[in-house]
């Protein structure tokens, strides 16, 4: 749920102001709903795992999603190495712990997960 609550600054950090204003009204838009979207969804998977963690490792649906979950955070941990340049990061000592550190939180997240599904 951190996570979610994190994607409030990136407009700031990321100058979204200025830099979105380059792009038309429709790319625009659609970069700051699907952040919004993003941020909830990622918010309440957090929130099904606080109140549900039990029925996501015993039950056949929670395995099911747990599963799912797995894929989709193994999938973002592939795009932090492929999606994104090196050139972000390399060389810029807090980029390179931001890197880093959320290179293994995916980690963790995919393992997490994957344990649930097949326990």
């Amino acid at each position: 749920m951190a996570l979610a609550l994190v994607h409030i600054v990136f407009p700031k950090y990321f100058s979204w102001k200025s830099e979105l204003k380059k792009l038309s009204l429709i790319n625009r838009q659609m970069m700051q709903v699907h952040t919004f979207f993003i941020a909830l969804v990622v918010f309440l998977v957090g929130l099904l795992c606080v109140t549900s963690n039990t029925d996501l490792v015993h039950t056949s649906l929670g395995k099911q999603i747990s599963l799912g979950l797995s894929v989709f955070w193994g999938i973002r941990m592939c795009i932090q190495f492929f999606g994104y340049s090196p050139r972000l990061w390399k060389g810029k000592i807090f980029e390179t712990i931001v890197h880093v550190v959320f290179s293994l939180f995916w980690i963790y997240l995919t393992t997490v997960f994957f344990l649930a599904y097949s326990s």
